[in-house]
């Protein structure tokens, strides 16, 4: 398969993340031709790819291309045939909660890689692995070393199949030859990441970046990609060496990290500002995220046989963002001659110059949603009271028309107006189901399990949403208090007095009075969003010092008692 005359390495999984950079230092350094395996039937370059080195690679011959699926044992033995060295990179998104696929690939897939290795007499493995594989999801680590144990129960299934597939590595050490180690790569991070980067922006501009879980002071070890990279080759090198390095170096797990811990807050700050958005500022304490982790955590585990998705928003990850998670790359510089050749700060640099389109001023002068959007959940809510579609709102006000009709004229009940809705919908659902998928020559589109599911994203944002919306009404109380914001305080007047209307209301007065003005008022808001603000900023200056002026009365006051108690 490979030509004789060249050396050629394995990079499983090598159209990830981590290993495109390994796959761009290993073609410069010119030591090996590159063999790239991953799931695709063939390799799809970007751009900057077919212009740059891995192009040029591919084009002369020193690199190349085999689809291989880590779980198909004659895959791989052939992907290995005539390969001295193996960079085992390759796994499952580990944002997935799915044991089974994460063990046939990160246990099975890696028992594959050890076969054909020992089988094929590969001379080297180097396996990438997780600091997650010492980590319990409920304490944290400080400056964690590599004597560290397994612990008895893992954070999720990937931490925990990771752990296995690690321990069978390390076991193989010197079978039929092979040296063997271990990377532990500490939360990685740098340009390319599709997952990273892009989710932290699309919190940003979804107005939930705003929010720090816990007291904001705990330490993470973040690395930079080119580092990890950079110590994959020198694990290599060090197995490569002979001798006593050699000896020392296989068999053995190793952190790496940046060797500069930083607050995890901070540095999620730090990229956030860098393109353009506000910090997080706003703490909300895990033990009120926790109630709510929980609750999720168990509808979960009831409705999971029926299809619901995996929430994001777990116990275990809300203590994730909340403790400590340094570890000690001293053995991996000890043994393997490892030192970060990019700053923690020239990453960062490099990382937010690398998403220049994810900027905020580009989002701002181009798709930014206004407040009015903002406040109605920018959904199908905000389309349908904004008139971004006409169509879609006039189909709105036939259906409530046809509600209002229907069940509000006849002046039933609310619970008897949703019963009979419910009646009616599931008699829909049932004669749906039951139509054949033609009739009549007409193709019937049948509605997919997936819409009655919860979605691990749906579940997320409700609780994103019900903090936000708890840390807005403490912000709004604050503010009201200290008098610090006026407009504010007009509004929060004007809303409660509208509330306060609305629920002496029939719902008969509702229909034909509320549902109008809605209609009318979010949509001139949102068109005319600047003028109506300035005019109550100009108009709540009078407030302003009023209230100012009654509450430094009331501090006063209370001052005054507290010295005489």
């Amino acid at each position: 398969m490979a030509d004789s005359q060249e050396r050629w390495c394995l990079v499983t999984g090598g159209r990830g993340f981590a290993a495109r950079h390994l796959v761009e230092m290993l073609i410069l350094y010119d030591i090996y031709a590159v063999r790239i395996a991953d799931l695709g039937p063939e390799i799809k370059l970007q751009t900057h790819e077919e212009k740059g080195s891995l192009g040029k690679a591919l084009s002369s011959g020193r690199a190349q291309y085999v689809s291989m699926d880590l779980r198909n044992k004659s895959q791989v033995y052939k992907a290995c045939e005539g390969v001295e060295v193996v960079y085992h990179m390759a796994a499952p998104d580990s944002s997935i909660n799915n044991h089974q696929l994460h063990y046939s690939v990160n246990v099975h897939g890696t028992k594959n890689i050890i076969d054909a290795c020992t089988v094929q007499k590969v001379k080297r493995l180097i396996y990438t692995s997780s600091p997650s594989v010492v980590f319990d999801g409920i304490h944290g680590v400080h400056n964690g070393v590599e004597t560290m144990p397994y612990p008895a129960t893992h954070n999720d299934s990937y931490s925990s199949t990771k752990a296995e597939g690690e321990a069978l590595v390390i076991k193989a050490n010197g079978i039929n030859g092979l040296l063997t180690c271990c990377i532990r790569p500490s939360s990685i991070f740098g340009p390319g990441d599709k997952l990273f980067v892009p989710s932290l922006v699309s919190a940003a501009r979804a107005g939930k970046s705003k929010f720090i879980i816990g007291n904001g002071m705990n330490m993470y070890d973040f690395t930079y990609v080119e580092n990890v990279a950079h110590a994959h080759v020198c694990a290599e090198r060090a197995l490569a060496s002979g001798g006593t390095v050699s000896k020392r170096a296989a068999g053995q797990a190793y952190f790496i990290t940046n060797m500069e811990p930083i607050k995890f807050w901070e540095f999620m700050s730090l990229i956030l500002a860098g393109l353009g958005y506000d910090r997080p500022q706003i703490k909300i304490p895990a033990f009120f995220l926790m109630p709510i982790a929980h609750l999720i955590e168990c509808i979960y585990q009831r409705l999971a046989p029926y299809g619901m998705w995996a929430p994001q928003l777990t116990p275990s990850r809300v203590r994730l963002l909340t403790c400590n998670r340094t570890f000690s790359s001293l053995k991996a510089n000890d043994r393997l001659g490892y030192r970060p050749i990019v700053p923690l700060q020239e990453g960062l640099k490099r990382t937010i110059e690398s998403y220049y389109d994810l900027r905020a001023e580009l989002w701002h002068s181009k798709e930014r949603p206004s407040k009015t959007a903002l406040c109605l959940g920018n959904g199908m809510v905000a389309d349908i009271l904004l008139w971004r579609d006409a169509k879609v709102t006039i189909g709105a006000i036939v259906v409530m028309f046809g509600f209002y009709v229907n069940f509000v004229v006849p002046g039933h009940t609310m619970i008897t107006a949703i019963s009979k809705v419910f009646i009616m919908a599931s008699v829909f659902l049932f004669i749906h189901g039951k139509l054949p998928n033609k009739l009549l020559g007409f193709t019937l589109d049948k509605i997919p399990n997936s819409k009655f599911q919860f979605t691990d994203t749906w579940s997320h944002q409700t609780a994103l949403s019900l903090a936000s919306y708890w840390n807005y009404l403490a912000y709004t109380l604050k503010s009201i208090s200290t008098a610090s914001d006026s407009v504010l305080f007009l509004k929060t007047v004007i809303s409660l007095v509208i509330l306060g209307l609305i629920g002496t209301m029939s719902l008969q007065s509702f229909f034909t009075k509320v549902v109008p003005i809605a209609f009318v008022a979010f949509y001139l808001y949102e068109q005319k969003e600047n003028e109506i603000d300035g005019f109550l900023l100009e108009k709540s200056v009078p407030i302003k010092h009023l209230s100012s002026s009654i509450f430094l009365r009331l501090l006063n006051l209370s001052k005054s008692i507290h010295k005489r108690e």
